[in-house]
């Protein structure tokens, strides 16, 4: 397992549910295609959880730390605690980075029924493939952070309990290169020919 080096900022301030808080996490990739998970709690029958990034554009997150602006573009990803895909988010379009001019930190909402959820922070444009965590994540095409930095930011907002969870890189299948394609489909020509040419030898005359 890859270790992570990871801060909880802060446990956040009580809101208005009875036992529920808000989290900060903040910590590095190290790996354009790493997969960072996060576990949160619900006991509350029904609550509005946010998930939301700052690493971007920058900003001020729910334990009143200052995140620098720069890092790399987010997408935030939300599971269930079967595993399910409810929900993932690219772009808010909130905040503007003041030197990119992008607003490209992520944000979702969801009314939450009382359980266990899973949250995933991955880079652009590593979407969960869906429709369950364990069916991994797209990965990425850019590399080098797109010429930004490996900081990454995310709140989880009126919830329970929060934690860091597992860290890992995603893995994309390869592509077979063209003269692959070409070896396999003469290796099932070749097959095809000689089950044929069996059966023809086994027919009667």
């Amino acid at each position: 397992m890859k270790k992570i080096h990871a801060a909880v900022l802060a446990m956040g301030f009580v809101t208005g549910n009875v036992n529920a808080a808000d989290f900060s996490f903040t910590g590095n990739f190290e790996h354009d295609d790493e997969v960072q998970e996060f576990n949160f709690t619900v006991t509350a029958p029904m609550s509005d959880v946010t998930l939301r990034t700052w690493s971007y554009a920058g900003g001020t997150n729910a334990a009143g730390a200052e995140v620098a602006r720069g890092g790399f573009d987010p997408i935030v990803a939300l599971f269930d605690g079967s595993g399910n895909l409810i929900d993932q988010n690219d772009d808010s379009g909130l905040v503007l980075d003041p030197v990119s001019l992008a607003a490209y930190d992520s944000l979702l909402t969801h009314a939450l029924s009382a359980g266990n959820y899973t949250a995933t922070v991955t880079q652009y444009s590593s979407f969960a493939n869906g429709p369950l965590l364990a069916d991994g994540f797209q990965g990425t095409s850019h590399t080098n952070f797109s010429s930004r930095d490996s900081h990454w930011a995310l709140d989880i907002l009126n919830v329970s309990s929060a934690s860091i969870g597992a860290s890992y890189i995603s893995e994309t299948p390869p592509i077979p290169e063209p003269e692959s394609y070409a070896l396999l489909l003469a290796g099932l020509g070749l097959i095809t020919f000689v089950m044929r040419y069996s059966s023809r030898k086994q027919m009667p005359a």
